[in-house]
C-alpha cells in the first residue's frame, strides 16, 4: 500500500505540473481538494452518517486544511522551474522538518544519531537546490516552502491520528483546503483548455486513491515501519519525470538524492531504535 501510494503521489505531482502551465496554481489545487471532497463525502456519510462528519479539534483541522492548500498551491508554482525528479527531492525535506518540529513543538527527544542524520539529509537537499545566490532558482525555494508546510501538515496529523478516524481527517483537510482556496479563485481564474481536462480528472482520481492508500497503510503499519518506503517516492520521480518530461538528475542532484534517501532511512532507523519518548505537547 504504502509502496504503491507513494507512486501515485508521484504521478499526481507530473499532472501538477502539468495543469501549472495551463491554469493557475490555485485552480489545480481548487480542483484536486473539491474533486477529493466530493469523491470522499458519500462513502463517509454511509459510514459515520452526517453526524459522524463533524472533526474533532476543529481549529486544527482548519489549520491542516490551510496547509494543504497552500503546500500544493507552492509545488505547483515552483515545479515549473525545477526538474521533476530534483523537486520530489527537494521536498523530502520535510522528514527532517518534521523531527525538528517534533522536538520544538510537540516535546519529543531526539539524541545525536537523530540529528546526524538530519544533517546528511539537509547537505543532501542542498546539494540538489545548489544555491547559487546570484543567481537561484526561485523555483526551489517554492518547493522547499512547501516541504516546511508539509511537515507542519504532519505535525498537525500526529495531534489529531488518535482523535479522529484518518479519512475524516483528510476529508475536512480537503473541504477546508477548497474553502480557502474557492475565494481565491475568482481572482485567479482562467480560461481552461480542452486537454487539461483529462489531467484534470486524472488530478482528482489519484490524488484521492494516494491518500486513500497512504491512510489505511498508516492503520495497518505504524509509522517507523513505513517511512524508509515512502523514499520509494524518488525513484517513481525519476521514472516519471523520465517519461513524461525527458530529464534526468543532475550527478550533482543524484548524490543529493542518496543523501536525502540514506539520511532519511537513517533517521527512520534511529527513531525507531532508540523509541524516542513524548511529553505532554506544547502546542
Amino acid at each position: 500500500m504504502i509502496m504503491l501510494g507513494v507512486s501515485i503521489a508521484a504521478f499526481t505531482g507530473v499532472t501538477m505540473k502539468i495543469l501549472g502551465d495551463q491554469i493557475s496554481a490555485t485552480q489545480v489545487a481548487w480542483f484536486r481538494f473539491s474533486g477529493m471532497s466530493i469523491i470522499l463525502a458519500p462513502y463517509l456519510i454511509w459510514k459515520y452518517g452526517f453526524k459522524g462528519l463533524k472533526p474533532a479539534r476543529p481549529i486544527v483541522q482548519i489549520i491542516r486544511g490551510l496547509t494543504m492548500a497552500g503546500g500544493t498551491s507552492f509545488f505547483v508554482i515552483g515545479s515549473q522551474t525545477v526538474d521533476y525528479a530534483d523537486a520530489i527531492a527537494i521536498l523530502y525535506a520535510y522528514p527532517f522538518l518534521l523531527v525538528i518540529i517534533a522536538v520544538l513543538f510537540l516535546g519529543e527527544r531526539a539524541n545525536w544519531t537523530v540529528w546526524v542524520g538530519i544533517v546528511t539529509g539537509f547537505l543532501g537537499v542542498l546539494l540538489v537546490i545548489r544555491p547559487e545566490f546570484n543567481q537561484i532558482n526561485i523555483g526551489t525555494v517554492y518547493i522547499f516552502i512547501c516541504a516546511i508546510v508539509v511537515s507542519i501538515q504532519l505535525a498537525l496529523n500526529r495531534k489529531l491520528g488518535a482523535i479522529s478516524p484518518p479519512l475524516i481527517t483528510a476529508f475536512f483537510g480537503a473541504l477546508c483546503a477548497t474553502a480557502a482556496l474557492s475565494i481565491l479563485l475568482p481572482n485567479a481564474w482562467q480560461p481552461i483548455p480542452t486537454e487539461a481536462w483529462l489531467y484534470i480528472g486524472l488530478l482528482i482520481f489519484a490524488g484521492t486513491i494516494n491518500q486513500v492508500l497512504l491512510v489505511y497503510a498508516f492503520i495497518y503499519a505504524d509509522a517507523s515501519t513505513l517511512a524508509p518506503f515512502t523514499y520509494f517516492e524518488i525513484v517513481s520521480a525519476v521514472i516519471f519525470g523520465y517519461l513524461f518530461f525527458d530529464t534526468l538528475p543532475s550527478a550533482l542532484s543524484w548524490i543529493g538524492i542518496i543523501l536525502i534517501t540514506a539520511g532519511g532511512l537513517y533517521v527512520a532507523r534511529a527513531l525507531h531504535l532508540n523509541n524516542i519518548s513524548r511529553r505532554t505537547p506544547k502546542i
